[in-house]
């Protein structure tokens, strides 16, 4: 491999890693602070894919679509956790699974009597429509830049809401003791409704920004929750850090290893967990 390949293989696994942990933070938060798993939370990133299809065709801008969908998402998710998600924070792990378990085949069902069973592609900005030409033969989307770039910013603006602001001071302590926080007047409630949105919202996010260079389908969402839980585990439950470095090494170890070694590609992934959870039990990073 020379030095332009895997250039290109170096981004490539940065964005998937980047998109992982867009995934993997909203299903983190949602479970290290309000305590429910959540297995529905790749439906969220089909949702975005299908919003990114379905509102660019009608508006012709994508960015206008990202803006809507993400609108529509969160209140969505507020209305979800208002309606079934608060009713199961005390509930056994087991209710929460059947509860999220049954809301995919939900969703799916939904999905197509909305927008059908077909398979669409969502056309790339023309804005970002260029490469950078790395060689002769080789060049790099502007495209995957632009994502990148724009999980970077939701990561660190996570990072600012979660360690710097109020809110943020109000979700930490929830996450550490429910009780005593809504003993000093804290409304929990609202703060888990606005965890959880937070959540749909960052999955949807990662739908619609990676509808354009991927194929939008049904049961897109299972695919990428399997990961999603892969990541969770490896970084720590309940940790956004380890979910993002977890993230980066999932990018990293997918993505070389089906260039690298492309007849046990798909175990690496699951090895590099076995063996963080050998070393760490608990994962890399605790809560």
């Amino acid at each position: 491999m020379d030095f332009a390949n895997f250039l290109i293989q170096l981004l490539n696994s940065v964005q998937y890693g980047l998109l992982l942990f867009m995934l993997a933070a909203g299903l983190t938060l949602i479970f290290g602070i309000m305590g429910v798993v959540n297995l529905a939370h790749g439906s969220f990133y089909m949702l975005g894919a299908y919003l990114a299809w379905s509102l660019a065709a009608r508006t012709g801008s994508l960015a206008l679509a990202i803006v809507l969908g993400t609108a529509l998402s969160v209140l969505f998710g507020l209305a979800l956790e208002r309606l079934l998600f608060r009713h199961f924070y005390h509930r056994d792990h087991l209710d929460q699974v059947l509860l999220t378990f049954g809301l995919i085949y939900i969703f799916e069902e939904m999905r197509s009597i909305l927008w059908g069973d077909d398979v669409h592609g969502v056309p790339v900005p023309a804005l970002l429509g260029a490469s950078i030409q790395l060689t002769d033969n080789l060049s790099y989307p502007v495209y995957r830049l632009f994502m990148s770039g724009v999980c970077v910013l939701l990561a660190l603006g996570l990072y600012y809401l979660i360690a710097k602001t109020r809110l943020g001071m109000k979700i930490r302590a929830g996450a550490f003791n429910h009780a005593m926080t809504e003993a000093l007047g804290i409304n929990i409630k609202l703060i888990h409704a606005v965890v959880f949105a937070l959540g749909v919202g960052l999955a949807t996010i990662a739908g619609m920004i990676a509808a354009p260079i991927s194929s939008v389908y049904p049961n897109m969402g299972s695919q990428v929750l399997i990961m999603c839980f892969v990541v969770v585990v490896i970084g720590g439950i309940g940790s956004v850090r380890g979910a993002l470095i977890a993230a980066l090494l999932v990018g990293l170890v997918d993505t070389f290893g089906k260039v690298l070694l492309p007849h046990v590609a798909g175990m690496l992934v699951y090895m590099l967990m076995a063996a963080v959870l050998l070393w760490k039990p608990e994962g890399l990073f605790k809560q």
